[in-house]
């Protein structure tokens, strides 16, 4: 430093390239107008596949809005969730290798768990159960399923995903494992959730920066690779067609192929005398004792036989309600004849017997044998 106290040009050039090193560092941490819309376009495609599944189980018109992208770094991620709510945990196992988190608002949770037991989802619980949990993770597990399928032809590759995980943690918490990778910056996808009448909130996909990028800029590049294909098929067409004048050699082959007959060609000629083909007899073949004896060893193949005395179909709020002494209908009459099956196929009809201490059955209705065959196929 000077007398004056005037800075020198070093020093002023050292200040300036302070934290420059930290800058570049974080240039490639940032999305790109394009990578934000691809990421977006890919969130689309996959969530709207996922509505009609989510509709499918509710029985409700369900619609899902086009996402809004943006950046959240860790330490702000407690205060962009500030909402009571559930986080459902997705990770690709196949095609890509990355983790995914889904937050739902807990009320949203709440009517959508309602339903899934067979409620209105009018009046829902204000506390989850595991019982709630569970419904809520079985429909992500369908949604997630059909948007792994959508993004599987997206990518044109296989694309699988474990089955996801309900997360009580706050996001503070999960901030602190590794559910959400160990990058500062995270890509927040919000959507806007709206189920008939009774929810329109956000669910909300948070990803890992360069898992975020990853899927975006390999969707850029098939893209690019399929343009770059069709403006080249592009020229081509447009080419005028060259005539290619024929070689000595395959005039020759030509030649060859036209006076010559070919195996299976039929031949015209004149005054031909057609006579009537005899064909001869084949003797009767008779199976030796081993042939027979394999052929007999197909009748002693077991096959498995069940007696059906009805069935009936039950919700799961029913199924998880059962409890010992409960009556469960069938949807048969009693003395109405009973369903026997081979290997899960009808065959007969009969009515139950008892023989001894034990049950049998007496057949009443039987198929013919050519059609209990062709049924076990």
């Amino acid at each position: 430093m000077m007398d004056d106290g005037m800075l020198s040009q070093d020093e002023i050039d050292a200040l300036l390239n302070v934290g420059s090193d930290d800058h570049e560092e974080n240039i490639d941490q940032v999305l790109t107008s394009i990578e934000e819309d691809t990421i977006g376009e890919i969130g689309n495609i996959s969530f709207g596949s996922s509505a009609t599944t989510l509709s499918t189980l509710l029985g409700q018109k369900v619609e899902i809005t086009t996402p809004k992208v943006s950046i959240v770094s860790r330490s702000e991620i407690d205060a962009t969730f500030n909402f009571e709510h559930v986080c459902v945990s997705v990770q690709y196992v196949d095609g890509f290798s990355g983790d995914n988190l889904f937050v739902i608002k807990t009320k949203d949770a709440a009517v959508i768990a309602d339903i899934m037991l067979g409620g209105t989802g009018e009046n829902p619980e204000s506390e989850l159960n595991e019982i709630h949990l569970s419904a809520v993770q079985e429909a992500m597990n369908q949604m997630m399923g059909t948007a792994a399928t959508s993004m599987s032809t997206v990518f044109e590759k296989k694309i699988d995903i474990s089955p996801p995980k309900i997360e009580t943690k706050t996001m503070d918490e999960l901030e602190k494992t590794d559910s959400l990778g160990d990058t500062e910056s995270l890509v927040k996808v919000a959507f806007q959730l709206k189920v008939g009448d009774l929810v329109d909130s956000k669910i909300m996909q948070v990803i890992p920066l360069p898992f975020a990028k990853e899927m975006a800029n390999e969707l850029l590049e098939m893209s690019q690779a399929k343009q770059e294909v069709s403006e080249t098929k592009t020229v081509v067409d447009k080419k005028e067609p060259v005539k290619i004048e024929e070689r000595p050699m395959r005039q020759m082959e030509k030649k060859v192929q036209q006076s010559t007959q070919f195996i299976g060609q039929p031949v015209y000629t004149e005054n031909a005398q057609v006579e009537k083909a005899v064909l001869s007899e084949f003797p009767n073949v008779q199976l030796e004792q081993q042939e027979q004896r394999n052929l007999d060893m197909l009748l002693d193949i077991p096959l498995r036989v069940t007696v059906e005395l009805g069935r009936t179909k039950r919700t799961v709020k029913d199924i998880l309600g059962l409890t010992s002494g409960s009556i469960v209908e069938l949807d048969k009459l009693a003395g109405e004849p009973v369903d026997i099956l081979v290997n899960e196929k009808l065959i007969a009809k009969g009515e139950v017997v008892v023989i001894d201490e034990n049950f049998g059955v007496r057949i009443t209705d039987i198929m013919n044998q050519s059609e209990r065959i062709m049924n076990l196929k």
